[in-house]
């Protein structure tokens, strides 16, 4: 793969990254890169099946069949860095669905740019990633960006629970902090809130009282923890137990919209919180008709919210592929690495599952987006309480 020019005498145009080889009887293959072990799983095999959805319902490009190679990056930066140092050494994966965490998204998409390999995500929400400042070149995501997801949450704590003082927790990942980052800052610049305290822990921690014995000092109205299951689950449960935070709100957001958390947790503990994440009462009748009928007869129902922006993310990277791709006289392909991308980049107006995508040059393709903020009921399931749309141009 790679080589200046392929079978049936036919050029690679793409000068710096080369071409794959696709031979005449060979399958398209892409990478996925998500969190498919471990507590988080749910997150990303839920985007890892709506990818392969698309590749059933695609069945071809160009003749080809199209294969997916799945790798783990256990929503942890090590994960990202090592799966996607394993994807871009095989020069046939023409490019990648991943990350599901940011934490892993930042090296990853740092090794697959610096390779000339397309990466998309569906569910990075953190804002760093698509920043002018910090953007890898070859990196998109059909996610949200949390600029608007923390936006929607400020409103919905002020003007929905009635919140005047909030306080919050992250992890120390890129989407955790981004998010308590965004929702602190406008709660108090929109809203006229006080954010009594912003508390750290670490990923993997077990004890949270000391944390919330200082964040209930304050007695905050709202507290807004946007990380994931397993710190998610405990720091529930603990303050359930905590003095002072008896009439505080509990919040998190997408990291924890899954059963899984409401498993770990414990229905009496999650019972009346509110999380937030993408609408998914999507617009059209394909998703309820088509969509989900096809995912649970193969995967039963799914366990998170980014399935269908995985299947939109699919979609895309094989369109730009279809348009890109010389065929050479012998039925192979020639796929052009920098043009992919460029194809990508420049998709506009395009009609999936989450709505009308159009990707913008730091690779935010998700221009409008409607936000849900879900109450757990008692019987644990997610009921929304709120919907808001979006602007990400007005968010910034």
């Amino acid at each position: 793969g790679g080589g200046a020019s392929g079978g049936g005498g036919a050029e690679c145009p793409d000068s710096e990254f080369g071409c794959v080889e696709v031979g005449a009887d060979d399958p398209i293959t892409l990478g996925t890169l998500l969190v498919i072990t471990g507590p988080n799983s749910s997150l990303g095999l839920d985007s890892q099946y709506g990818a392969q959805i698309a590749v059933d319902m695609r069945g071809d490009v160009l003749g080809h069949e199209i294969e997916l190679v799945n790798e783990d990056e256990g929503c942890v930066a090590e994960g990202g860095q090592t799966g996607a140092q394993s994807l871009v050494s095989d020069p046939q994966i023409v490019a990648v669905i991943g990350t599901s965490c940011s934490s892993a998204g930042v090296p990853a998409a740092e090794i697959t740019s610096e390779k000339g390999v397309l990466m998309v995500s569906p569910s990075n929400t953190a804002p760093d990633l698509t920043d002018p400042a910090t953007h890898q070149p070859f990196y998109a995501r059909t996610a949200h960006n949390d600029l608007v997801q923390g936006a929607a949450m400020a409103q919905f704590a002020a003007e929905e629970a009635k919140a005047k003082s909030a306080a919050t927790i992250h992890d120390g990942s890129p989407y955790a902090d981004g998010l308590q980052t965004v929702f602190s800052e406008k709660f108090e610049s929109e809203y006229g809130g006080t954010i009594t305290t912003q508390e750290a822990i670490g990923v993997g921690d077990k004890d949270f009282k000391p944390v919330l014995t200082s964040i209930a000092a304050k007695k905050p109205d709202y507290l807004y923890y946007p990380v994931f299951i397993p710190e998610g689950a405990g720091i529930t449960q603990q303050a359930r137990q905590t003095a002072g935070l008896a009439d505080t709100d509990l919040a998190g957001s997408d990291g924890m919209l899954s059963p899984d958390f409401v498993e770990a947790a414990g229905k009496d503990n999650t019972t009346g919180m509110f999380l937030s994440g993408p609408d998914l009462e999507f617009k059209g009748s394909f998703y309820q008709k088509e969509f989900l009928p096809a995912y649970k007869k193969k995967f039963g129902d799914p366990a998170s919210v980014f399935h269908a922006h995985a299947f939109d993310a699919t979609n895309m990277v094989l369109d730009a592929i279809e348009e890109v791709a010389v065929e050479t006289d012998d039925g192979g392909l020639l796929i052009p690495r920098t043009q992919l991308r460029d194809a990508f980049f420049d998709t506009s107006g395009y009609k999936g599952i989450v709505g009308t995508l159009t990707c913008d040059e730091n690779g935010d393709c998700n221009p409008t987006t409607t936000i849900a903020v879900n109450e757990v009921t008692p019987a644990g399931a997610f009921k929304p309480a709120f919907t808001v749309t979006l602007d990400l141009e007005e968010a910034k």
